[in-house]
């Protein structure tokens, strides 16, 4: 580690040089800045270090005087020092890991009923409460962008932005198929039914990031109308817009003008096309990769929410918890803090730097 770091503090001095002969080119100033300012708490980091680490071999080297207070005195230097060796080697080794560029970013979030009909449905509307509980508890905001209902309170699909600094970052790990076990309200035997939603995790995409042509694009305009046939507008304002590259289709219908829904259903094509982009990457790295959904079938999953025995427990970590009503109402945590560490282990693995 000690020879990355030197490598890292060779290049903050190289950048320091840079900008002193840098002169009127202002962009490039800008760029030398940037890159500095990114590296800064790194080489904080790593002079608290080496002080630290001077700091032991001192005591380290006191350890055999033959003044009996000098000795006392190392190794209660020693007992400061090297829990605080171990905290700066952590914090530095996250440091060192390649920052993903969309961890700042807004997040749009899918969550479509799966396997098990109404229930399904039912379940689906129940993850939109358990996110929008979560995104309050962060004070990040909602914006619903699609929305399909059913008449008995359940969600067909639901479309959402959700907007707040670090929002990929927390949500990028919900990705997948979520499974319910509970009775169902219509079932008269208590039976226990199994139905499943799956909930894709996409982040924001700037317009100039993924090009999309106009000859790539079909747009269909129609009427919407509301659940159960209410509100149903005059005009034609609802638009699906189909990439006829992928075949990937987005439909969006709940803004009053023709105007809005297209912006809204070109964020979430752009989203999905730069989501397919990444993902592209991801298996050329990593073959063995698991596909971000799946197919909402009930044996694939990566969590079960138990009501009968409110436990909720996460497939990627066997990790439970027993608290049920506090996980549905978005205390989520518990799990995405345990997946971060885990994502974070296995990055220093792949780049060397594990313990």
């Amino acid at each position: 580690m000690l020879e990355k770091l030197a490598g890292i503090e060779e290049r903050y001095e190289e950048i320091n040089q840079l900008l002193m002969e840098v002169g009127n080119d202002y962009q490039r100033a800008a760029e030398l800045n940037m890159e500095r300012t990114e590296l800064e708490p790194l080489i904080e980091k790593a002079r608290q270090y080496r002080q630290a680490l001077s700091r032991r071999d001192e005591a380290r080297a006191l350890l055999d005087s033959p003044d009996d207070e000098l000795r006392s005195l190392a190794e209660a230097e020693l007992e400061d020092v090297e829990p605080e060796i171990e905290q700066l080697e952590k914090e530095i080794k996250a440091l060192l890991l390649p920052s993903d560029k969309r961890d700042q970013r807004n997040v749009i979030m899918e969550i479509r009923a799966g396997t098990g009909g109404d229930e399904a449905a039912l379940f689906a509307a129940d993850l939109f409460r358990m996110y929008s509980r979560y995104a309050e508890r962060h004070h990040w905001s909602i914006d619903v962008l699609s929305l399909n209902e059913i008449g008995v309170g359940g969600i067909k699909e639901v479309i959402f932005k959700v907007k707040g600094r670090g929002a990929y970052s927390r949500l990028k790990y919900e990705s997948g198929v979520h499974r319910v076990q509970r009775v169902p309200i219509t079932e008269s035997q208590g039976r226990i039914h199994t139905s499943t939603a799956t909930v894709a995790v996409l982040a924001e995409v700037d317009d100039v990031e993924i090009d999309i042509p106009e000859s790539d694009i079909r747009v269909d305009v129609f009427k919407s109308a509301g659940a159960g046939g209410q509100n149903v507008q005059k005009n034609a304002t609802a638009v699906r817009i189909t990439h006829i590259p992928t075949g990937i289709v987005v439909a969006c219908q709940d803004e009053r003008s023709q105007l809005q829904n297209r912006v809204r259903a070109m964020s979430i094509l752009r989203a999905r096309l730069y989501e397919m982009e990444q993902e592209k990457l991801r298996h050329e790295q990593d073959q063995m990769r698991r596909s971000q959904v799946g197919t909402g079938e009930r044996s694939e999953k990566i969590r079960t929410y138990n009501f009968p025995q409110s436990r909720v427990t996460d497939h990627r970590v066997n990790l439970s918890s027993y608290n049920l009503a506090a996980v549905m109402d978005g205390e989520i945590d518990i799990f995405i803090d345990e997946l971060a560490t885990r994502d974070e282990a296995e990055r220093l693995a792949a780049v060397g730097l594990e313990d």
